[in-house]
């Protein structure tokens, strides 16, 4: 799959020529992988209704329960050049899209808050595709290189008038491999004038995610100066705080702890369920408290309720 999407040319993504594509040669997790090309020019129709439906395809047959399949990768290019032109129709279905592409980008995250699991990209070496046998971290990394061929398409949507795009691009930004230097700076610039909450998190964590993913040495040192700064705002603090608590294997700080198990930090989980790092942890609202429960009580189990 690496070789295979590697191989597909620009002028190929760039034209939408599916016909191009060895989808046959792969399956999705309900059928063949010849169905996806229609999907796909579904959601490209302009057609707001029939995009709904075929996003909603997409998802269940490229991401099924939080796992990635091989031909996934392939449409990877598709579904950017789908969001990056807008040709969805709606800027809600926009961001769904590029949420898609982040999640065949990263390992399954179904119930993960653990500071080792919530910034993770890699899969196991040793996890294979049910249909394929073949490593789920080998369609990962087609994934991952086939969004960082794309950046072209990515930076012009960070400054987005809808928050759910620029957060959805900030996700996909962070599962990039290469210019990481030049994607953290965008990233940067976008937090220092950013003016939606759930936005400015995301875009804390995708810096966090890229830091992670490169050993950014001097990481940690940001985002600790960020949550211990009172004069920041509480969700730019908390989720600074659990930046910094999946970059470094410390000790929690007592100031830290402090900060995350506050009443006023309870109540920002509706918010931070608008950063799509959460969901996968806690579809049904409590993304944000399984992570501060899972990364300050890593030995008591999860009980939602």
């Amino acid at each position: 799959m690496r070789t295979v999407v590697g191989a597909i040319p620009r002028e190929v993504k760039d034209g939408f020529r599916y016909d191009e594509i060895p989808w046959h040669r792969f399956s999705h997790f309900y059928g063949p992988g010849e169905e996806i090309p229609v999907r796909l020019a579904a959601l490209a129709s302009g057609d707001a209704e029939a995009a709904r439906r075929a996003l909603w395809q997409l998802w269940d047959h490229l991401h099924h329960q939080g796992s990635t399949i091989a031909v996934g990768a392939l449409a990877v290019p598709f579904l950017l050049r789908i969001a990056a032109t807008g040709a969805t129709g709606s800027s809600g279905i926009r961001a769904s899209t590029l949420r898609l592409v982040a999640e065949i980008a990263r390992c399954q995250h179904f119930g993960d808050g653990r500071r080792e699991g919530l910034l993770q990209v890699a899969e196991d070496p040793e996890e294979a595709e049910g249909t394929t046998m073949c490593p789920v971290d080998w369609t990962i990394q087609a994934a991952r290189a086939a969004i960082t061929a794309d950046l072209h398409l990515l930076f012009p949507l960070l400054p987005n008038p809808d928050p759910e795009v620029r957060s959805a691009t900030a996700f996909v930004l962070a599962t990039a491999t290469g210019e990481i230097p030049r994607i953290s700076s965008a990233l940067h610039s976008r937090l220092a004038v950013e003016d939606d909450p759930a936005v400015r998190v995301s875009l804390i964590l995708a810096i966090a995610q890229l830091a992670r993913e490169d050993q950014d040495e001097h990481a940690p040192a940001w985002a600790r100066a960020l949550w211990s700064d009172a004069a920041q705002p509480l969700e730019t603090r908390v989720g600074a705080a659990l930046a910094w608590l999946c970059l470094v294997d410390d000790p929690v700080p007592d100031e830290l702890r402090t900060l995350l198990t506050d009443p006023g930090t309870d109540q920002l989980s509706e918010l931070f369920q608008q950063a799509p790092w959460f969901p996968p942890v806690d579809y049904y609202g409590s993304g944000l408290r399984r992570c501060i429960h899972e990364m300050l009580t890593p030995d008591v189990p999860w009980n939602s309720a």
